[in-house]
This record gives C-alpha cells, sequence and structure tokens, in this order.
C-alpha cells in the first residue's frame, strides 16, 4: 500500500518547480469564444461589490442579455439589494434540509428571479462551524448536479470575498472555471492590498498553466484621489468604470434601490460598464510588491521611511533580563 502512497514533498517540489517556470502561453487577447462569458468578480469585504454587481447584473438583463448572478460570499448579500432587501435562501442550507428531509434540491428552491436577473447563493457556515471555502467547494458540486453545464446564459457572474485566500475562495482562478476576473476596489489602501493579491493569485496560477486573466478594475466610491487609478497602471489593466462616492448612490444603496436601469440618472454608467464588462478581454496582470503598493500612496499616509529595528534577546526578556555567566571556554592567544 506504500507504494501507492504519493511522496507529497516530491509533488511539492513539483509544484513550486511549474510555479517558478515562466509560463510559455499567453492569455488570449481577443473576446472570449464560448457563448457563456463566466466572469469572477473580487474585492474586499466591504467595497460594494454587491452593489457594484447587482446594478450591473440588471442593467445587462436590461439590454436583453441572459444573466445568472451566483454569491458565493459567506455573508450572502450577493443577491439583497437585487431582491430589495429580501435574503433568498442559500444553496447549502438548502441542502441541508433537503438532505435530512430524504428529499432532492430542486432549481426553484434555490434559484430566483427579477428584472431579467436569475440569481442564488451559495451561502456559508456560521462562524466556527466550518470552511467557507469547503462550503463554495460544495455548493458548485451541488450546481453541477443541477445541470450548470447545460444552463444557457450570456453571463455568469460570481461574487467573491477578495480578502480570505482559503482553497475554495480562489476557484475561479484555481481551475479555469471563469474566463476572467474583475476587480473592484477603491482609493484606499486595503482594497488595492486584497485587488493586488488577487492579481497574485492569477500571476501564480498563469505560471502553473491556468489560462484566467484579469479583464480590468471597477473603482466604487470614487473620491477622485487618484490611487486606484495609479494601481490599475501600475499592474497594467484597464478601468472599467468610477462608480463615484455621492450621496444619492449611498442613500439608494442602502434602501436597496436598484440604479442599473435607464429609468436611473446613472443609468449611463452602469450601461458603460455593461458594454466593457462584456468585450474586455482578460489579460495578465503585473502585481507589486508591498513597497510598490505603498508608494501608490502618500507617504505621510502609509509611515514610508520606516525602518525595521531587529528586537534583541534582552529585548524579550524584559524584566527578567539578567546578564548569564558564559559557559564558552576562551583561550588565550598563543
Amino acid at each position: 500500500m506504500k507504494d501507492d502512497v504519493p511522496n507529497l514533498k516530491d509533488f511539492d517540489k513539483r509544484l513550486r518547480d511549474e510555479a517558478s517556470e515562466e509560463p510559455t502561453l499567453e492569455v488570449p487577447q481577443s473576446e472570449p469564444t464560448k457563448k457563456t462569458q463566466i466572469i469572477a468578480i473580487y474585492g474586499k469585504g466591504g467595497i460594494g461589490k454587491s452593489f457594484t454587481l447587482a446594478n450591473l447584473s440588471h442593467m445587462m438583463a436590461e439590454q436583453g442579455k441572459r444573466v445568472l448572478l451566483i454569491g458565493c460570499d459567506p455573508k450572502s448579500d450577493t443577491t439583497s439589494l437585487l431582491f430589495g432587501g429580501k435574503a433568498c435562501p442559500t444553496i447549502i442550507e438548502t441542502s441541508t434540509k433537503k438532505n435530512l428531509a430524504g428529499e432532492q434540491v430542486q432549481i426553484g428552491d434555490v434559484c430566483f428571479k427579477r428584472g431579467g436577473v436569475f440569481a442564488m447563493e451559495l451561502g456559508g457556515p456560521e462562524v466556527g462551524r466550518g470552511c467557507g471555502g469547503r462550503g463554495i467547494i460544495h455548493g458548485f458540486e451541488l450546481l453541477e448536479k443541477l445541470g450548470f453545464h447545460d444552463w444557457d446564459f450570456d453571463y455568469v457572474l460570481l461574487d467573491f470575498l477578495g480578502d480570505v485566500v482559503c482553497g475554495g475562495f480562489g476557484l475561479p482562478i484555481a481551475r479555469d472555471m471563469a474566463q476572467k476576473v474583475i476587480l473592484v476596489g477603491s482609493n484606499d489602501l486595503q482594497s488595492l492590498y486584497v485587488a493586488n493579491n488577487v492579481c497574485s493569485a492569477v500571476e501564480y496560477f498563469r505560471k502553473l498553466g491556468g489560462n484566467v486573466g484579469v479583464a480590468g478594475l471597477v473603482i466604487n466610491k470614487d473620491d477622485g484621489s487618484g490611487e486606484a487609478q495609479a494601481f490599475a497602471k501600475a499592474v497594467d489593466i484597464p478601468v472599467l468604470a468610477s462608480i463615484p462616492q455621492d450621496d444619492d448612490l449611498r442613500k439608494k444603496s442602502a434602501n436597496y434601490q436598484i440604479v442599473g436601469t435607464s429609468e436611473s440618472q446613472w443609468g449611463s454608467l452602469f450601461a458603460g460598464l455593461a458594454e466593457e464588462v462584456g468585450i474586455a478581454p482578460p489579460v495578465r496582470p503585473a502585481p507589486l510588491d508591498q513597497d510598490g503598493l505603498l508608494e501608490l500612496f502618500d507617504g505621510s499616509e502609509t509611515g514610508a521611511g520606516v525602518t525595521l529595528e531587529p528586537a534583541t534577546d534582552m529585548d524579550m526578556r524584559g524584566k527578567n533580563a539578567e546578564p548569564k555567566v558564559s559557559l564558552e571556554v576562551v583561550y588565550d592567544d598563543v
């Protein structure tokens, strides 16, 4: 039996060797050829992915596209704005209840529609009671059983939390489940740190032979300070749209009102975003290192110029820092 068990050290070495090799295939620089574009949207929690996606998907449907929106965030808030604040049953929650009752999950149990958009939530475990990433994997396994690969959509939009790094949240990138990634960020260090991390993940799996690229950045709550634009330029990805920091948008979002419609003053903004999302090719980003990311911001805001001062053993011992007689034998010079 031991001969059948793979050598984990050898596997780890092969994986690292592959990751260090430069890829020989380039990310396609043209529009995806598949009818269905599967697009994964990543961003820091609270940055406005759900707001962006609810309005983007609504506008796409208004333009005559068939759109499926799948929430992949354990908070299960992706569809809340689309459904006027009403939470829909999650796939994981419904699956658990159905299994206990000895029943099969049906499409109507987990998929709901409004304004031409079809939407569902994967869900996740309660805090401390399971792995959110594993919940996502389970959710996609169930989607496959429900016939995911046979569904007829122009766009499938996947809403992923970007500041969680365990495996399930990286599925679209690691397994080539999506053709491209869209980042949502703002003019703040933390959201751009997350966006840069996702760029690093794309680059890592590109080196392992993956094909997912980054289509661009959506700047939400843009206050005009320019850091997000500078980030996009530095990592060599386009800005797909800049959603301004506006009190009207804030209030409408807080009240679960859709603005991604031709009837809204913001309709043209989301119409333009819908067009950009559709045609933007997946490109290979050039992620920044930590210093490069900090250089995008004013040094007075990020602590520029700080140097690392090594700690000593005496520092660590504090009040217990008593000198001890050395046991080292010292020989006189001959």
